[in-house]
């Protein structure tokens, strides 16, 4: 294998990436892998690979399985991310509302950031029924496909979409060329109706509508979706009801949050 090029960045800390490479290779569905697979996957040596997987199982991010002789994540790893979602008070007070027009809607209501070129949930309800649509905390759905997705790049601005969209069609070129065109949709979307939409573009038996909210948190832009099974779509339902419906839920949550931020200002400065 050919030397691989040093960072240009002399800041950059070489040994951390391909650690942090290392521990994304693990997948739902396929959450074992062997040395061999996280070699071929990370374009790492063997060699390389068996100091990582040593040093990362010391520090208990991954657990080898004597049996299968592969290893997979360990609770540290699950552990990394509480203070992230702790952090994001807007799960707390969303989640009343979205439990209730998730079983208004009969689907499920999410909330998401965005992980570089995928959206990842940090908190969602499913409606009492919903069985064919079953997000959860932690998973990712990819950008150009899905509402939230969507919805994000809307919010963006130009500035902040454009090295995204650059990413998107080197790293995904497949999807670019189906969804590409999709991008300016959403934008005239949101600026139109508050929401963006995806009829079936990610999962075909999906719907799905996406608002962000206004205020960035952290510096982040979270957005908050509504997916119903496409059996229980009626015509006209995304338009007229999921949407306008999410929408209003969004500016309630922001009202609340404003509300909860005055009430701690207040007793802050013993009001």
């Amino acid at each position: 294998m050919p030397p691989r090029p040093r960072h240009p960045d002399h800041e950059f800390s070489t040994t951390l990436a391909h650690g942090l490479a290392l521990l994304q290779c693990f997948r739902v569905g396929e959450p074992m892998l062997g040395n061999a697979e996280l070699a071929a996957r990370t374009g790492l040596s063997r060699a390389t690979i068996s100091r990582l997987t040593y040093t990362l199982a010391a520090r208990g991010l991954l657990l080898y399985d004597q049996q299968y002789r592969r290893y997979r994540l360990g609770p540290t790893a699950l552990s990394l991310g509480y203070p992230l979602l702790a952090g994001l008070r807007v799960r707390q007070v969303a989640r009343p509302r979205m439990r209730a027009l998730a079983d208004e809607v009969g689907g499920s209501v999410s909330l998401g950031m965005r992980d570089r070129l995928q959206m990842v949930y940090v908190e969602t309800s499913r409606g009492h029924d919903a069985v064919a649509f079953r997000p959860d905390i932690g998973a990712a759905l990819p950008m150009l496909s899905t509402a939230m997705g969507r919805a994000w790049l809307a919010r963006a601005g130009a500035e902040a979409r454009a090295p995204v969209l650059e990413a998107l069609r080197a790293g995904e070129p497949e999807l670019w060329e189906r969804c590409a065109g999709a991008v300016a949709q959403a934008c005239d979307d949101l600026a139109a109706l508050g929401f963006c939409r995806s009829r079936g573009d990610w999962q075909r038996d999906v719907h799905a509508v996406a608002v962000p909210m206004r205020a960035e948190t952290d510096g982040e832009i979270l957005v908050f979706n509504c997916g119903v099974p496409a059996l229980r779509m009626t015509p006209r339902k995304l338009e007229r009801e999921m949407g306008p419906k999410l929408a209003r839920l969004v500016a309630a949550v922001e009202a609340d949050l404003e509300q909860n931020l005055g009430q701690d200002l207040e007793r802050r400065h013993g009001g």
